[in-house]
């Protein structure tokens, strides 16, 4: 290198013009990544096209190179990778290959042990080296609440036998001899982290996988997917065109990266993600620099990857580059690098390293990256297309999580569902029409991405593209202090402010690209109300919200729920085997229950009211004989319709499901007191225990306004859920405020259900029940009709595990001291970790924290038993502090039932 750019200079009002003179020289492949090995000439022998295929991967990236080697270690022999140019093209080749093993969530965690332990095994399995470098990690802390959330990574961690260290400023520095410091509260120690070689691994992965029966065709374009129409009007995939001829398949996988939306617009198939610039650069070598771990400065979004004697440092900026239309022909080449927008990461790099203020630039590395609306990647089957696979949009982080997702994605497509419950990867959280929404995703996915080193609270939400859709009486509850939370697209109300009106503005891009912060930041400042690993500001709040409810009567807007109609000549039968209750019961019932996997996995908790076509109201379908109404939770509304109807299909059964969702409004009219406000609303109704038991539903009158009333609870109170028609909920709504007034009616949201809920040991999906759960491992085997002789989906593999016996199962642990508990902490029992909290809160009815968690036993061969979770002694441990629990499989709130049932 001729000219050496100094980040000393980059002080200066115009620092750039020397690098950016030379940054436009690293432009041919190759001469701006940092590895040996670059796979532009190829690494696979030519091979033939096949006519045929069990399944087709395309796109020879980490994750279709991960995908098709999993796909071998299942036993599909018959499997083909389709790569349009040489294995690693696009986005692997030029990645910074840093693996991290601590993250926020579980899944996450087990993803990237899984990947961890890969790249340790796959040299001796092929002969490659995959190039992995164990050197360790440091997540680097600048504030109290910074380092509160590292100690939750590592007490996560310790769940999963992750080992890790909180350091303080002088032992950092001992670590970290060239680190700055002066302004570090503290760090996060991960020995065991490291980097990964991009050709290295996916040379060893098609190595091990061409021997095993798969085909690699590289220069290999695709020109199009077939797809055929299934008896009930389904499409399903039926062959892929090349350039090199087709390929009859019934399985498609598209790992294309960036270019993943151009084969989604082949077959009418969105894929939601973004493709922006992403960039780092290369230092010259770096005296004492050897042997030091990588370092991630959360607080300054800049990263440290150590590359032999120098360093990558890279971070993400408020003001990422878009590239709208992506080349089809970009292979191995990057674009210059912009310093105007890369240049915020060069003063936090020299502040946490100085030795970089007289270190050279060796290159300059640029290029495309996807990113998707909540930072997490898209996977999943089609729910609009069958045999189309997405395994896309990893938001730069394919390499780490390569082998967890390839593992998972392949157990998807062979056995129908992965292992893990991979719902926040699901294709399926996003419903069409946010999927299809260009605006909405280019605004979440430029949040998530200035966002993704921001400190992740138990509460916190989105400020991009809100109020897609909204209940009809969020003007109301607005204007009565609600602060709204966003799920998949839907305002719900939070929790109700008595500091005024904190309406949700449009989005201002965090001021970059030229825009206005918002002058209004009335919501903002409500949400930072929950910045803290503490107990919030508004925590006094959501305790008044609770009591309202155990004491009083307190009204709950649900109306984001998913609302559907099972009808048709086969919809018993559709029923039967959909439920795992019994669905044999009379008009007028309703009924808990859940929707299970081949694997009885629970994919769903519901509640299904049993109608027949002479008990509609004139806002619901028409129909003959009998039917089935389905209230399904709104966070998994659009993958629990997709369950049902796949289910449907499968099966053939003569029946529809109808969604009317987006024109039904649920109010959840719940407490002590509700039986006589629900007497003033329809006096014509008789409420009483006798005429209208728990578990029951009606037809009945509110001013005119005909609403079915179901009579159930997920607070654990008396109560009714009101499902009235989107044209009269403003209606309901003020009738049942006004007429509530005498009774001291509140306003209530999810965060007093959250406590409630938590209180009775009522679950929440993809929380303390999820996907990976089984009904007895839950606590919910008396949702399953198993004393019955009707069958149902996932009930063979139900009755396996019973017989064999369940190897973990969930408890309520209650900690007497007033301590903060927000879910994954872990659980110890006795001197063992023995799992990590899914899902907890604070009780304010039962006084103390509350959090409901899996017990696991040691061995697999040693089931779990009720003696064994009984007689251990138990602590949380919180942020590496152990608190006394007192175990209890029963409810901490009214575990008789008695309130639900209205004795008071």
């Amino acid at each position: 290198m001729n000219t050496l750019c100094r980040f000393r200079n980059l002080g200066l009002s115009r620092p750039f013009d020397i690098i950016k003179t030379y940054s436009s020289a690293a432009k041919k492949a190759g001469e701006g990544v940092p590895y040996q090995t670059v796979l532009k000439d190829g690494s696979i022998s030519e091979q033939i096209l096949p006519t045929e295929a069990d399944v087709v991967v395309l796109g020879g990236g980490s994750i279709g190179c991960n995908t098709l080697y999993h796909l071998t270690k299942l036993g599909v022999k018959n499997a083909v990778l389709l790569e349009r140019n040489h294995l690693t093209s696009g986005t692997t080749w030029h990645t910074a290959g840093l693996v991290w093993r601590l993250w926020p969530s579980d899944v996450d965690v087990r993803l990237l042990a899984y990947t961890h332990q890969l790249l340790q095994s796959l040299e001796e399995e092929t002969g490659v080296d995959p190039g992995y470098i164990v050197n360790g990690g440091l997540f680097v802390a600048s504030s109290k609440e910074r380092l509160d959330e590292y100690k939750r990574l590592q007490t996560l961690g310790k769940a999963f036998g992750i080992e890790s260290f909180v350091l303080g400023p002088d032992e950092t520095k001992k670590l970290y001899p060239l680190m700055n410091v002066d302004d570090v509260y503290g760090t996060l120690y991960s020995p065991r982290d490291g980097v990964v070689d991009p050709a290295g691994f996916c040379t060893a992965l098609t190595r091990a996988a061409t021997r095993a029966g798969a085909k690699v065709i590289e220069n290999c374009t695709v020109t199009g997917i077939d797809t055929d129409t299934t008896l009930f009007g389904s499409r399903q995939v039926s062959a892929v065109h090349t350039d090199k001829g087709t390929i009859k398949t019934r399985y498609v996988v598209n790992c294309t990266g960036a270019w993943a939306p151009y084969i989604g617009a082949m077959v009418d198939v969105a894929v939601p993600l973004v493709v922006t610039k992403h960039a780092y650069v290369v230092t010259e070598k770096i005296e004492g620099i050897s042997g030091m771990p990588n370092v991630r400065d959360h607080d300054s979004s800049i990263y440290f990857k150590l590359q032999g004697d120098a360093l990558s440092v890279g971070g993400y900026e408020s003001d990422p580059i878009f590239i709208d239309k992506i080349s089809k022909e970009e292979a191995f080449s990057l674009y210059e690098l912009d310093w105007d927008v890369f240049g915020v990461h060069i003063d936090r790099a020299v502040n946490r390293c100085p030795t970089l203020a007289t270190t050279g630039i060796r290159s300059t590395v640029c290029g495309p990256e996807s990113f998707t609306p909540d930072h997490k990647p898209l996977m999943g089957e089609e729910p609009t297309l069958r045999g189309f696979y997405h395994g896309c949009g990893f938001n730069s982080a394919g390499m780490m999580f390569g082998g967890g997702c390839g593992w998972q994605l392949a157990k998807w497509i062979v056995q129908g569902r992965p292992d893990f419950d991979m719902f926040s990867y699901d294709i399926r959280r996003f419903a069409p029409d946010l999927a299809w929404n260009a605006d909405w995703v280019r605004q979440r996915s430029h949040e998530a991405y200035a966002k993704n080193y921001s400190i992740v609270y138990p509460h916190d939400e989105p400020l991009a593209s809100r109020k897609m859709k909204r209940s009809p009486i969020a003007l109301l509850l607005e204007k009565a202090g609600c602060v709204f939370q966003e799920r998949h697209g839907w305002e719900r109300p939070g929790w109700f402010s008595s500091s005024g009106l904190a309406a949700v503005q449009p989005y201002d891009w965090y001021g970059a690209y030229g825009n206005l912060k918002n002058a209004d930041q009335a919501y903002v400042e409500r949400l930072k109300e929950d910045y803290t690993f503490g107990f919030p500001k508004n925590h006094s709040t959501i305790e008044g919200e609770c009591k309202a409810a155990r004491e009083r009567v307190a009204i709950f807007d649900m109306s984001y729920f998913g609302n559907y109609y099972l009808i048709g000549l086969d919809a018993q039968k559709a029923a039967d085997w959909i439920f795992t209750n019994n669905m044999q019961k009379s008009t007028g019932e309703t009924s808990y229950t859940c929707m299970l996997n081949a694997q009885a996995g629970v994919e769903s908790d519901l509640t299904v009211s049993f109608i027949d076509g002479s008990s509609t109201a004139s806002w619901e379908p028409s129909f003959q004989g009998k039917g089935f109404y389905i209230a399904a939770g709104g966070g998994s509304a659009y993958q629990s319709f997709t369950h049902i109807r796949k289910a449907i299909e499968d099966n053939r059964f003569d029946a529809k499901l109808v969604n009317l969702s987006d024109s039904i409004c649920l109010l959840s009219i719940q407490g002590p007191k509700s039986r006589e406000l629900m007497g003033k609303l329809s006096p014509s109704t008789r409420f009483t225990n006798e005429d209208f038991p728990f578990s029951t539903h009606k037809l009945i009158d509110i001013k005119g306004n005909v609403c079915r009333a179901l009579r159930i609870s997920f607070v654990g109170e008396m109560g009714w859920e009101l499902h009235v028609p989107s044209s009269s909920a403003v209606d309901v709504y003020k009738a049942v405020m006004a007429a509530g007034r005498e009774f001291g009616i509140a306003n209530a949201g999810y965060r007093a259900i959250d406590s409630l809920s938590l209180e009775k040991g009522y679950r929440h999906w993809h929380m303390d029940l999820r996907a990976e759960d089984d009904p007895l491992e839950a606590g919910l085997g008396f949702t399953c009709k198993l004393k019955s002789t009707v069958d149902f989906l996932g009930r063979k593999a139900l009755e396996e595990k019973r017989q064999k016996g369940l190897n973990k199962r969930i408890a309520a642990f209650a900690i007497e001291e007033k301590v903060p508990l927000w879910g994954m902490e872990a659980i110890w029992r006795n001197d063992q970790v023995v799992g990590y909290l899914r899902r907890a809160d604070y009780g304010f009815s039962v006084g103390c924290s509350i959090g409901y968690g899996y017990v696991h036993s040691q061995s697999e061969k040693e089931p779990i038993t009720t003696k064994y979770l009984m007689e251990g002694d138990y602590f949380i441990e919180a942020m590496d502090v152990k608190y006394k629990a007192r175990i209890q499989l029963k409810p901490l709130f009214d575990p008789e039932n008695k309130r639900v049932n209205g004795f008071y």
